[in-house]
């Protein structure tokens, strides 16, 4: 899953969605030194995309993107999966969009020094240009999708990759409204599971 899809899903907390976003920047065990809520985010974010991996719905989705961008799929399936989530936000998540948003921009700019240093570059180009309320419209999900096509020439085969959305657009967002239930019950279990064990 990509950031969106992630903070929903995280304790609803500053540290938990800092937790959500670090699960992607850091890699083995998490420092000691940080707060028990952003190391049980970020073991969260591991565990949602476990889940997410082996999903068959997922595996649905990603089946879907043919020809060279097929070992792109993950990738081009979770930002898709992120679109449609902020589209049917208020299927899913009792607080609007742009207050979660708000929210998780002050926290990292608050935070910005617990960050790892990746992720300390990117966080105030995401709250300046919304990265994560622009997910409801495709065309920023293209931007994005070919924003990582630059990154390395390996990756060079995602530019462009928003026409594979756009081709199996609405398969793609019935996968996403069969899987996105499971997986928030999942991650509602983890998140129990956690607290009980702490």
């Amino acid at each position: 899953m990509n950031y969106l899809a992630h903070l929903l899903l995280a304790e609803q907390t500053p540290h938990g969605w800092l937790g959500a976003l670090m699960g992607d920047f850091v890699k083995g065990t998490p420092d000691a030194a940080l707060p028990a809520g952003i190391r049980r985010g970020i073991a969260l974010h591991r565990r949602i995309d476990t889940y997410t991996d082996a999903h068959p719905l997922h595996r649905t989705s990603r089946n879907r993107i043919e020809g060279p961008r097929r070992r792109f799929a993950g990738i081009i399936v979770d930002l898709s999966y992120d679109h449609f989530l902020a589209r049917r936000w208020a299927r899913h998540a009792p607080l609007p969009l742009d207050e979660l948003t708000a929210q998780v921009y002050a926290a990292l700019a608050r935070h910005r020094e617990s960050l790892p240093p990746r992720l300390a570059r990117i966080a105030p180009r995401m709250a300046g240009q919304d990265w994560l309320g622009s997910y409801r419209c495709l065309e920023a999900v293209g931007a994005a999708l070919d924003g990582i096509a630059t990154r390395s020439p390996r990756a060079a085969p995602l530019a462009g990759a928003i026409e594979d959305v756009r081709r199996c657009y609405e398969a793609l967002g019935d996968d996403f409204d069969a899987f996105f239930p499971e997986l928030a019950a999942h991650a509602k279990a983890c998140r129990e599971s956690t607290r009980a064990a702490a």
